[in-house]
């Protein structure tokens, strides 16, 4: 069992690292970038890999016997299995992008399970300057200040964030505009900001009332995010209205009062 002052401590070092990569990222914002791609549209950067090596050196000289996945890692080495150990779960740059863009929707995150559990959640906009922090049982905070749900309760009401993703197979395409066309009768309006940690952080301080993903990149997504929301009073699960496993590629979050009215919708079209 892992004691509360050991979590602090693990938060601390998290919010110590994420600033300091995100010093990198707010350099290298307005500088000209050095773009690869991963795939047809799925883009990294000199940035992403300088991030990602900052934050894992950091964290491990600290905490030597805890287990690591990072995207880029990932990408280069192939999959990390989830284990019961405390596991540092790491997206560099989430919002390549937009990085490459100048678009300023672009976070670090960083998450770290303990059993499998998320536990501890670190997100931070190095560009507009936000840090989303959060520990399991203890509260979800922006510049270190409360945040909490939003209290809609109406689904027509609402503000729904989801994303097209990297795929551009002609299925799934279609699969994902249907959707959308969809919902656009569901809910007031949609927004795509190309971030999914963002978006939950979104629906953790109020500011989106819905979100969904499917098919995104891998949990480093979603690790710093999901303790975020929790503890904002929201909740995380997978857009079937099953538990949200970290693994999957596949999550939906918002408050309590929208959950089943969204998966309602979404089983109508998932």
């Amino acid at each position: 069992m892992v004691d509360n002052e050991s979590l602090s401590e693990f938060l601390a070092s998290a919010v110590d690292a994420a600033q300091k990569a995100g010093e990198i990222i707010r350099k290298g914002f307005y500088q000209t970038k050095n773009v690869e791609h991963k795939g047809q549209v799925d883009l990294v950067t000199e940035t992403d890999k300088a991030c990602e090596e900052l934050i894992f050196n950091n964290l491990k000289q600290l905490y030597p016997t805890h287990k690591f996945i990072g995207e880029e890692t990932t990408a280069a080495y192939g999959t990390t299995e989830l284990t019961d150990e405390p596991t540092w779960i790491v997206d560099p740059l989430d919002g390549t992008t937009n990085f490459v863009h100048g678009f300023p929707f672009v976070c670090v995150s960083i998450g770290l399970t303990i059993g499998k559990t998320p536990t501890i959640g670190v997100v931070y906009n190095p560009i507009i300057n936000e840090l989303f922090t959060g520990i399991r049982g203890k509260g979800a905070f922006l510049n270190g200040n409360p945040i909490k749900v939003s209290s809609q309760t109406e689904l027509i009401s609402s503000l729904l964030a989801t994303e097209a993703g990297t795929k551009r197979d002609q299925e799934t395409v279609d699969a994902s505009t249907n959707r959308i066309k969809s919902l656009l009768f569901k809910v007031r309006s949609l927004r795509m900001s190309g971030s999914c940690a963002l978006n939950l952080c979104g629906i953790a301080c109020g500011r989106l009332d819905v979100f969904f993903e499917l098919g995104f990149g891998g949990p480093w997504d979603v690790a710093g995010g999901a303790v975020i929301v929790r503890e904002a009073g929201g909740v995380v699960f997978d857009p079937s209205g099953a538990d949200f496993d970290i693994t999957s590629q596949r999550v939906a979050a918002s408050n309590s009062f929208l959950k089943d009215a969204l998966v309602d919708t979404l089983r109508q079209m998932v």
